[in-house]
């Protein structure tokens, strides 16, 4: 079996399977192609996966539902292929855990950094700026920094994606400061700043389902109105 990290590529354009899968191969990736559903749970049941790039538009089994069943039985990453105009599944894609997504037609370039930036976190590299074993309250809930894990109050893990932690690492870094979106999508997610990238109040909805003893008058992670959000560590809140 080789080490090399292994990306499926599913899509039922063959161009686009074939030019993906090549261009990642000569980046030194190793790639499993997949035309939909049936071959892609074939690929999550017998292959280990670090990341798959899944078209949302498909026939049959939509990218939608095959995000959940990857959320479900994997821990691989997920990158969404969305068409330029639709909004509606980048938000719902965000919504079932992807890590990012990337709008056709694509500079391979493009997602080839992507690619990059997601297997960073996906496959947890230490970041030298955060001490081994530090761990932030949040709420009755605690972040452990060194091992990317959340737990809840009872001391159960609590599942949260990739990009979740990130940002609940950019918050725990930045305490009782306000940070835009602008902030959060640069130092959490490593994009450029786009006026209707609502991906950053989507994942913080989802945090603070996760996080927050009442989500909808939320106390951990705050609304600043017309600024961002507020991070307020617990002896702050109490």
């Amino acid at each position: 079996m080789s080490d090399r990290i292994h990306i499926a590529v599913v899509d039922d354009e063959r161009d686009i399977r074939e030019t993906v899968a090549e261009y990642l191969e000569i980046n030194g990736y190793r790639v499993s192609k997949a035309d939909g559903g049936t071959a892609l749970r074939r690929l999550v049941d017998q292959s280990d996966l670090d990341l798959v790039i899944l078209d949302i538009t498909m026939p049959g089994e939509d990218g939608l539902s095959l995000a959940r069943h990857l959320r479900e039985r994997s821990g691989a990453g997920v990158i969404m292929l969305t068409a330029r105009d639709a909004v509606v599944e980048r938000v719902v894609g965000i919504e079932m855990g992807a890590d990012d997504y990337v709008t056709k037609p694509f500079d391979l370039r493009e997602l080839l950094a992507r690619v990059k930036a997601v297997l960073r976190r996906v496959r947890r590299t230490p970041d030298a700026a955060v001490d081994a074993g530090q761990r932030v309250r949040f709420g009755s809930h605690m972040l452990d920094l060194d091992a990317h894990k959340l737990f809840d109050g009872a001391g159960d893990e609590v599942a949260i994606t990739a990009m979740e932690f990130d940002l609940l690492r950019t918050f725990a870094e930045r305490p009782n400061r306000v940070l835009s979106r602008e902030q959060l999508l640069d130092l959490a997610h490593n994009r450029d700043s786009d006026p209707f990238d609502r991906s950053i109040d989507i994942r913080i909805a989802r945090l603070r389902r996760k996080i927050e003893p009442d989500p909808k008058t939320p106390t951990v992670i705050k609304t600043v109105r017309g600024a961002g959000y507020l991070f307020v560590p617990a002896k702050a809140a109490d």
